[in-house]
């Protein structure tokens, strides 16, 4: 034990300061602890323990050890569990951290479960199932204090959390996993000890499920000893509320006949005046129906709790609304009920029950007990192949049944408020979350039942209605619009949990529900815009959307209905909803196939739009499939549909670029180009698709001059037609400046594509797959211009993390602008993470669109030049070659990326001493080259200088000479004198090219 320091003057110990330090759950035995230890002369301090697990252990604990004195633990097995912590992580730092500082820790143990081994380098005093005066006995010891004679006095005395108060009335048991809610919980504890005497009462507001019995029942046993009198009365029922209330009368020893009443009164005056007992605790839990409150409401110098949904309560006593858990609660509860999941998975759990504790109860439950793995119990729930709403397998948590509270709401609102129910049955049949329900009052023309019509013309029976749902919490109003704009009903909207919307639809009729459900989606019909292409009206499609499943939309015969499903998946595919996009056309299918033809129109619609958005997600052999499948019954079936045929072999044309079969493709394209322009016209949105597609292939041709003028053609026609800021004109602008950077008109390209970006972001916003495409293409106008150098890699480097962030790591797109960043580090030295960041993007590519893919053969290209940096010479020729013969043997020897990639041939040739057979090559190049790109092109022009060096290099310096000064002066005409380029070419380093991934 610790020695004991004495004072000089009287021989007494000297006094210490102890920090406290306890988990909230254990409140009590802390006060006790403390107020123990400063009845013997010391000092102390509380400390609540919950650091968050970002932060380390031992951080944490050192944070401890910035006190004075010594840190006293107050252990059980669940002060371990807090966080939770990595496994392993809290024995580490006890042998370490603890051991080393064993002087300035202390601790005692609240519990007679095990605890973790390295635990005894505390050697923790066990104070559990003590008498109060043995474990103050043991207290002292372990601390190495000297018991006082006669110990001070103190103020107020805490009771010894073993013993119970005096009257004790049918509290819930102690909840052993409660979680988290301390703030909320000493919030509470204050509100009610700063009341006026008399007025001491508090409710609990929240929606049924959120936790407020919880939250009571753990706030009537964690200061249980500042109570000598605690009473629990369920409220649900008055008759039971008036009868549980009126026992207190014989506990309390009241001299009273049987009369309830008589009871009642007899229990409020001894309340009152606080006999037998002033310290004294009501808890008044589901108090719900008020109109009794002013006779059953006690007062007088103790505390009142109640638990309720109704928000009329704010006019009786003080209100504490109920939140959800904060996520860091919800995370750490799963995730020591479920050790098996990470933390980002418990993360999505969470954020899909929007931290409600009932169905994180369940979830918890269930995934600890099965070990389910999250994605397939996310997919359980949402499909309603789980239930949330279910009482928890361990009977731990929730005391009272979630369904039978319900229960006793809708019953009471259906006889004094029927159209509430309407109401509440209407919104089951939207998804849970925010419900346009205005809706209905904003489309009074809406083909609606005949009992729901009154929705749409009885404005104060619907405003009372929903008044009466807000203020049991079963809904909230979620009115949106600009500040200081008021919003009329007809665009008033609600939030519905997913809990009550579970709950509730157990609870209304199957007829009922059939009913509302056609209600919704004719609503949804009467809402839908019309046009999914004008990103002005993406906002109302994004609030449709949620909405088609639950409310029968995607089974309903009805035309208006199925189309306003097409457009909702259109606006999924323009907006960069890609995978809500796929898993609605799955869902729409599944139920289309049942009642409809393959061949009917809504079925081909279909299939462009899921053809579209697989596409979109690099799924382009799955799309080819797909529409080929449905190219083939068209060509069989006795009615020829012509425009059906064109639309379907534009979209297999489109897969076919994805593919690499850029001749094929072209050729596709062309017929399709040619028949709808015969067909509609020149103008119509689907020609103006067509010929934008037509561009693209001749750009992937590596014709590039040709697809320069179709795309300025297609972009006046889309500015005419269309509007400038419509997504798909704006995607024409940043088309032109694209083929003019690939024409080596690198100034031009960055004037046109930096108005086409911020339009873009003005338009569709900053993280838009659209506009992330044209902020890359941006990025390489940058590179290729070369006077933002200093800018270009920071700039670069964020868009990176953001398009990972919307497209995922291995989508194409990343993939694309992977290798650019790639290349441009390898350009600027740093070496080593140009060599992992080309080396990810080409295994990328090849497990995403085979080895003899022409991006795929591209990509050797980059890293022959990562090799030849480094030194491997012999390495990068063998990839260089092989990217030359690859392509030229899928593309033609006139390419582009084949011109590259023998550029980057010849060098390696000359480096590697074969200098007859790398002028020969250069020579061949440069032909192809001025054939291809015309002589002022900057590949071209790289082309002379290479022929130069390698003609230099065979000692034929006349040839050498005339042909790198007139590339000198073509390069300074052209980019300038002081563009990289331009430099290079005047220093004699030798010119490559690296490649640039793109798949159209």
């Amino acid at each position: 034990m610790a020695e004991q320091r004495r004072s000089a003057d009287k021989g007494a110990p000297a006094p210490e300061h102890f920090l406290v330090v306890f988990p909230g759950y254990h409140r009590s035995w802390a006060a006790w602890i403390a107020q123990t230890l400063e009845r013997h002369g010391h000092r102390t301090t509380l400390q609540r323990w919950d650091p968050p697990r970002e932060v380390p252990l031992e951080d944490a604990l050192g944070d401890l050890l910035l006190s004075s004195g010594r840190v006293l633990l107050v252990l059980n097995d669940w002060f371990f569990e807090l966080g939770p912590r990595p496994a392993g992580e809290w024995n580490d730092v006890l042998r370490g951290f603890v051991a080393a500082h064993a002087d300035r820790f202390c601790a005692v143990n609240l519990t007679n479960r095990p605890l973790l081994p390295a635990t005894a380098v505390l050697e923790p005093a066990s104070l559990w199932g003590l008498s109060e005066e043995a474990a103050e006995e043991r207290l002292l010891s372990r601390l190495g204090l000297e018991r006082r004679r006669v110990p001070r006095v103190l103020p107020a005395r805490v009771r010894y959390p073993e013993t119970r108060c005096e009257i004790w009335g049918e509290v819930p048991r102690r909840n052993p996993r409660f979680t988290g809610r301390d703030d909320l919980l000493t919030d509470l504890h204050q509100r009610l000890a700063d009341a006026e005497r008399g007025a001491a009462a508090c409710t609990l507001l929240g929606m049924s499920g959120i936790g407020k019995t919880q939250l009571a029942a753990e706030y009537a046993h964690r200061f249980s000893t500042d109570y000598d009198l605690v009473w629990w009365v369920n409220s649900d029922d008055r008759n039971i509320q008036r009868d549980r209330l009126g026992e207190l009368a014989v506990e309390l020893g009241l001299p009273i006949g049987s009369e309830p009443g008589e009871r009642i009164r007899a229990v409020r005056d001894s309340l009152r005046r606080g006999q037998p007992h002033a310290n004294w605790l009501l808890v008044f839990d589901g108090w719900d129906d008020i109109d009794s409150v002013n006779a059953l409401l006690p007062q007088g110098p103790g505390h009142v709790l109640v638990t309720s949904r109704n928000r009329a309560w704010s006019e009786h006593t003080d209100v504490l609304e109920v939140p959800a858990f904060v996520r860091v609660e919800s995370t750490g509860y799963l995730m020591r009920r479920a050790p098996h999941i990470t933390a980002d998975e418990a993360d999505e759990v969470a954020a899909e029950f929007g931290d409600v504790p009932l169905p994180l109860v369940q979830a918890a439950s269930w995934l600890g007990e099965s070990r389910m793995e999250v994605p397939e119990y996310l997919r359980m729930v949402r499909e309603r192949k789980l239930s949330t709403v279910d009482e928890p397998a361990t009977g731990e948590g929730f005391p009272q049944s979630s369904m039978t509270s319900w229960s006793i709401l809708l019953n009471r609102l259906r006889n004094a408020q029927p159209r509430a129910i309407d109401i509440l049955g209407l919104c089951t049949s939207f998804a849970p979350g925010r419900i346009p329900l205005g809706l209905i009052r904003a489309y009074p023309q809406a083909d609606l039942p005949e009992g729901l019509r009154w929705m749409a013309s009885d404005l104060p029976a619907w405003t009372k209605a929903l008044d009466t749902l807000v203020n049991y919490s079963v809904l909230t109003r979620e009115t949106r619009g600009p500040a200081g704009v008021e919003m009329g009903p007809h665009q008033e909207s609600v939030h519905m949990h997913r809990l009550v919307h579970d709950i509730v639809s157990k609870l209304i009729s199957e007829d009922g529900r059939a009913v509302h459900r056609r209600a919704v989606h004719t609503l949804l019909a009467q809402a839908d815009p019309g046009n999914p292409m004008d990103s002005r009206n993406w906002p109302r499609y994004a609030e449709l959307l949620p909405h088609l499943e639950p409310s029968g939309a995607l089974g309903s015969t009805d035309p208006r209905v199925q189309e306003t499903v097409l457009n909702c998946l259109r606006y999924c595919f323009r907006s960069g909803e890609y995978t809500a996009g796929l898993e609605l056309a799955q869902r729409v299918r599944d139920h289309w196939a049942q009642t409809m033809e393959p061949l009917a129109q809504p079925m081909l619609d279909l299939t462009t739009q899921e053809s579209n958005i697989l596409r979109a997600g690099g799924r382009f052999r799955e799309a080819y499939e797909l529409d080929r499948g449905v190219l083939k019954k068209l060509q069989a079936a006795d009615r020829h549909d012509d425009l059906g045929e064109l639309n379907t072999k534009g979209a297999m044309a489109s897969s076919l670029r994805q593919l690499g079969r850029y001749e094929e493709a072209y050729r596709l394209q062309q017929e399709v180009l040619d028949g709808n322009v015969r067909l509609l016209g020149p103008d119509e949105v689907t020609t103006l698709i067509d010929r934008h597609n037509l561009g693209v292939s001749l750009r992937l041709l590596g014709r590039y001059a040709e697809a320069y003028e179709v795309d300025l053609e297609v972009l006046a026609r889309r500015e005419s037609v269309l509007r400038a800021r419509h997504i798909s004109t704006l995607n024409s602008a940043s088309g032109v400046a694209e083929d003019l950077r690939l024409l080596g008109r690198y100034r031009d390209a960055l004037a046109r594509q930096e108005p086409v970006v911020r339009m873009h972001v003005q338009v569709l916003g900053a993280q838009h797959p659209q506009t992330l495409e044209a902020r890359s293409r941006l990025a390489m106008c940058y590179r290729r211009e070369g006077g933002h150098t200093q800018d270009v890699g920071q700039l670069m480097a964020g868009l990176m993390e953001q398009l990972e962030q919307v497209h995922g790591r291995e989508h194409y797109r990343t993939l694309a602008f992977i290798t650019n960043y790639g290349n441009y580090l390898r350009e600027h030295g740093d070496l080593s993470q140009a060599r992992d960041l080309i080396g990810e993007a080409e295994v990328g590519y090849r497990a995403l669109l085979g080895p003899a893919h022409p991006v795929a053969t591209g990509m050797l290209a980059n890293t022959g030049l990562v090799m030849q940096v480094a030194g491997e010479r012999a390495e990068a020729m063998s990839m260089f070659e092989s990217a030359l013969a690859g392509l030229t043997a899928t593309l033609g020897p006139d390419h582009p990326w084949v011109l590259g990639c023998a550029l980057n041939a010849a060098s390696a040739r000359n480096f590697n001493g074969r200098i007859a057979d790398a002028v020969e090559l250069s020579r061949d190049t440069l032909r192809r080259a001025r054939h291809m790109l015309g002589h002022e092109h900057p590949l071209t022009l790289s082309c002379q200088v290479a022929l130069a060096a390698d003609l230099r290099a065979g000692r034929e310096q006349e040839e050498a000479g005339k042909l790198e000064e007139d590339a000198l002066l073509a390069l300074t005409r052209t980019l300038g004198a002081q563009h990289p380029h331009t430099l290079s070419a005047r220093q004699r380093i030798r010119p490559y090219w690296d490649f640039e991934p793109y798949l159209g």
